[in-house]
């Protein structure tokens, strides 16, 4: 038997899982990473502990699953986009890993987008800057703290670091950095000239090289075996952005398919041969294949939310099936409570913060709950009609995310989005899934994306629209888009 590996950093777990050739998860581990909030927008994470938790999560699941290690054929790390994890000159980490969720950086986009930086660029960026990328980050590192900036070697994603401390090899992969904004994405390449217009020209030197999802990336060195479990010189992959990882673990193939993605992030996406440059689409990277554009809308306002109601609100370790129940407990129509989904930041306002909009003393936790649900498919509906805006309709929309383990969550994104929405069955960790595909093409099992999906994803039967309740969402989709611009107008008078 051969297996094949993949590690998942999300923004808020870290997963490991095998899987056999024919896409059969045969095991998994996770724990959950600390936050580090040192003032308030500002999202971190320990980089030698979020190596270690990496590490333990190998080890236990080849411990647990019995798989030996020589039988391991291939191991490839996926992990959130945009964010910053330093490596310093000094061989460990210049500063905590930055998470995507942070927003220290959002005056220096505003300073580029205010005095024609960001414009002049645009046709090289392919992209509308956000506080959390690495761009802005470096730039804010560079006026607020030259002794961190100073000594950066590398500008790593997340998974470029975890790639990097299990072999020794420095790379950028391009599926994430092509969204870091430090990478010309018309072009796949770096850009000096591009930098030294955002005041960042030494930066270039920060940027090892670039590297694309399923080429071969190094070996697992000794140290790394050690603490991993893994056999000293396993094939290491690039790897690739969580999002384009998810998308690979559904089978987004073709120009035709689309899909979302809702953990603590809501992302929303197609593939497209060519980038949608001054349209409302705001993203636009490269896709884990070559020569597809990934054209995306996204923001930190998906089902992370319900992780702060259930620890805030709710009692703790509260299962979907529980949750699930207390929402169906009461119908659509019977709550009129909204809930703007901006704890970690938004897709209207760059200073919005999440509100509960519309209760009164006879609301209770059954109206929150269904509310945080509501609005996390609402604002995936928000950037779903940006991307609608340029192409057709799909005949369904694929679901991957923690939402997507909920039935009735899935059903309401069905009836709010009003279409058809597909889920893959027999895997529980997609991001995980499409990192050991691109491990297995690394290696040589498959010959390209096409063969291993053929091999290793099963997508499930649709979950069609109720009829019936597709005009009832539809109404109050209008208000909690009423509310949201009623609120853009006052979030300037907040501080970050």
């Amino acid at each position: 038997m051969k297996y094949v590996a993949g590690l998942d950093n999300g923004g808020t777990v870290i997963k490991a899982a095998l899987f056999s050739l024919d896409g059969r998860q045969v095991g998994k581990a996770s724990r959950s990473t600390d936050l580090i909030t040192p003032q308030p927008g500002w999202t971190e994470r320990d980089m030698d502990v979020m190596w270690a938790q990496n590490a333990a999560c190998l080890k236990e699941v080849i411990a647990t699953t019995g798989v030996k290690p020589e039988e391991i054929a291939g191991v490839a790390v996926c992990g959130h986009g945009k964010g910053l994890y330093p490596w310093g000159k000094d061989g460990k980490p210049a500063y905590n890993g930055i998470i995507s969720t942070d927003n220290r950086a959002w005056r220096e986009v505003d300073k580029w987008k205010a005095d024609g930086t960001h414009e002049s660029q645009y046709e090289k960026l392919c992209q509308q800057l956000m506080p959390c990328q690495p761009l802005p980050i470096l730039a804010w590192f560079k006026e607020h703290n030259r002794k961190v900036y100073d000594n950066i070697k590398y500008a790593f994603s997340c998974y470029d670091y975890i790639r990097f401390m299990l072999t020794g090899e420095a790379n950028i992969e391009a599926t994430a950095g092509s969204g870091s904004a430090l990478m010309n994405v018309r072009d796949a390449n770096y850009d000096k000239d591009m930098l030294k217009a955002f005041g960042l020209e030494e930066a270039y030197d920060m940027l090892p090289p670039l590297r694309y999802s399923s080429d071969l990336c190094g070996k697992v060195t000794k140290k790394a075996a050690e603490e991993t479990g893994l056999l000293e010189g396993t094939p290491v992959a690039g790897g690739l952005f969580d999002i384009d990882g998810c998308a690979i673990a559904m089978s987004v193939l073709e120009q035709f398919d689309m899909c979302t993605i809702t953990g603590t992030w809501t992302i929303n996406e197609f593939i497209s041969k060519k980038p949608y440059l001054k349209t409302a689409i705001a993203m636009n990277s490269l896709y884990a294949i070559p020569g597809f554009y990934l054209i995306e809308e996204s923001s930190s306002t998906g089902a992370g939310c319900l992780e702060w109601v259930i620890d805030n609100v709710f009692p703790p370790n509260s299962s979907y099936k529980e949750l699930d129940t207390l929402v169906a407990s009461l119908a659509p129509e019977k709550s009129d409570v909204y809930f703007l989904p901006f704890l970690q930041g938004s897709n209207r306002h760059p200073l919005a913060k999440a509100s509960w909009v519309g209760l009164t003393s006879f609301h209770s936790r059954a109206d929150m709950l269904r509310s945080v649900y509501e609005g996390a498919a609402y604002s995936a509906k928000q950037h779903i009609d940006k991307l609608l805006s340029v192409r057709d309709r799909p005949k369904a929309l694929r679901m991957a995310g923690g939402a997507a383990n909920s039935p009735l969550w899935v059903q309401m994104f069905a009836d709010i989005l009003n279409l058809p929405i597909e889920t893959v069955t027999g895997v529980s960790e997609l991001g995980a899934l499409g990192a050991a595909m691109s491990s297995a093409v690394a290696a040589g099992l498959f010959k390209d994306y096409h063969e291993a999906c053929t091999a290793m994803v099963r997508i499930g039967k649709a979950v069609e629209p109720d009829k019936s309740k597709v005009g009832i969402y539809a109404d109050k989709y209008a208000k909690y888009d009423a509310v949201c611009g009623a609120l853009d107008t006052i979030w300037d008078k907040f501080e970050v």
